[in-house]
């Protein structure tokens, strides 16, 4: 047999409007995205923390010197596409400053046209804009 209690229950019109409700919390998530928890803001006194907000700084290793990634090989092979036979020493260095310069403008004025689309991801025709702007059109990526 079933319950009594079960049997008479009767949902008034508050609890159906409650369940709705946390029916649609539930399925609208967070209101962070598809990211997962995110950046934990105010947790503990442990690791750097920034000025604005009190986010923590993750520092990953290997990323102090990011220029290092471009390795001696990668630079001998560049040279070697470039028609060079003998590489001195000191070239390795200076590629990588060169590069690094290169790289800020372009970073920097693919940034500034992704913010002046009001948009939080560079896309690849912010960075054929920006490349275009310094006099090296790049073709194949419209």
């Amino acid at each position: 047999m079933c319950n009594p209690k079960l049997r008479n229950y009767k949902k008034t019109e508050k609890t159906k409007k409650s369940n709705r409700d946390f029916i649609m919390a539930t399925e609208t998530g967070s209101g962070r995205g598809k990211g997962g928890k995110g950046v934990v803001l105010g947790k503990g006194s442990k690791g750097a923390k920034a000025s604005k907000g009190g986010k923590r700084i993750r520092s990953k290793p290997g990323q102090q010197d990011a220029l290092k990634g471009i390795t001696k090989p990668a630079i001998r092979r560049l040279a070697r596409r470039g028609g060079v036979k003998r590489i001195n020493g000191l070239v390795y260095e200076e590629t990588r400053n060169v590069l690094k310069q290169f790289l800020e403008q372009v970073i920097r004025d693919s940034v500034t046209y992704t913010e002046h689309g009001k948009r939080r991801t560079v896309t690849a025709m912010d960075v054929v804009y920006a490349l275009k702007r310094q006099g090296r059109t790049l073709y194949g990526y419209a």
